[in-house]
């Protein structure tokens, strides 16, 4: 009877073992610990998804997810790119160049780190800093048309024409149909005082793509010669972008002061009230 009982208390024991083992494996949930391999992919899918966001204006996501990407994975200069472009689409500028500092110390050879900073140093208006990343991001990748026609944008803005005006050239060498350089080009050579110059660089400009800018700089330049082409090129520039009507923008888009003078007595011409009128109603909404 002892040896039977001790057999019952022996099993027992070992059902009750296997019984309670059962029980905690049923209660302790299975995690699933991702590998660093894995971790990097996914940031830099939601880096991906962060940029989508913010090609389509949608700027506040945008920043969200490349705060959590960075989270994630801060390692990846791409990354900081990405989230500093979204705080510079937010009028971060400080928080975008501690970005671009800590992308440029994880890899300083990427022009694009660069050539943002210069962006927002053209935005706060520190046109010497912006100059200086300009020329570090040149020495990386020197055929960078545009950033050579941001130098030479940077020239115009401090009167600088003649050497504007080779950056320029600089520029349209490298993409001949770069309209915008041979629009500027325009406007550095009416400050000059070369009108015939610039008419020419104006036509030349419209002939790649009938953009308001050089189509109300030709109408400035031809207004005193050919008063009727003035007025229905004014027309047609103020039809496509209202915006032209404005004084301050147009200094925003570096147009110099006699091109101004020229702008503003064109736009008072009876037979434009009304154009200006409309272009003047379409800014406000």
């Amino acid at each position: 009877m002892k040896k039977i009982l001790k057999q019952i208390i022996f099993i027992s024991l070992i059902s009750f073992h296997f019984f309670q083992t059962e029980k905690v494996q049923a209660i302790i949930p299975y995690y699933y610990f991702p590998s660093l391999k894995n971790l990097e992919n996914q940031s830099l899918n939601i880096g991906k998804n962060a940029y989508q966001l913010l090609y389509f204006g949608q700027y506040e996501d945008s920043l969200n997810l490349a705060k959590l990407a960075i989270k994630i994975n801060s390692k990846n200069e791409k990354l900081w790119l990405i989230l500093a472009e979204a705080q510079i689409a937010n009028k971060q500028y400080k928080n975008a160049l501690n970005s671009l500092d800590k992308a440029e110390k994880i890899n300083s050879d990427i022009s694009e780190i660069y050539f943002a900073k210069s962006n927002i140093y053209l935005k706060i208006s520190q046109q010497t800093n912006a100059k200086s990343a300009l020329e570090k991001g040149l020495k990386i990748e020197p055929n960078n048309h545009k950033a050579i026609f941001q130098l030479g944008n940077i020239l115009l803005m401090e009167k600088n024409y003649s050497e504007a005006i080779k950056f320029f050239d600089k520029s349209i060498k490298i993409k001949p149909d770069f309209w915008q350089a041979i629009n500027n080009k325009g406007l550095a050579y009416f400050e000059t005082n070369n009108i015939k110059l610039s008419i020419k660089l104006f036509e030349s400009a419209i002939s790649i793509q009938e953009n308001a800018e050089p189509l109300l700089g030709l109408a400035s330049c031809v207004r005193t010669n050919d008063t009727k082409l003035a007025i229905q090129l004014a027309k047609k520039a103020l039809a496509k972008d209202p915006k032209y009507v404005n004084y301050d923008y147009r200094k925003e888009q570096l147009w110099g002061e006699k091109l101004q003078a020229s702008t503003e007595i064109l736009l008072q011409n009876e037979k434009l009230k009304q154009a200006v009128i409309m272009a003047k109603s379409k800014i406000i909404k």
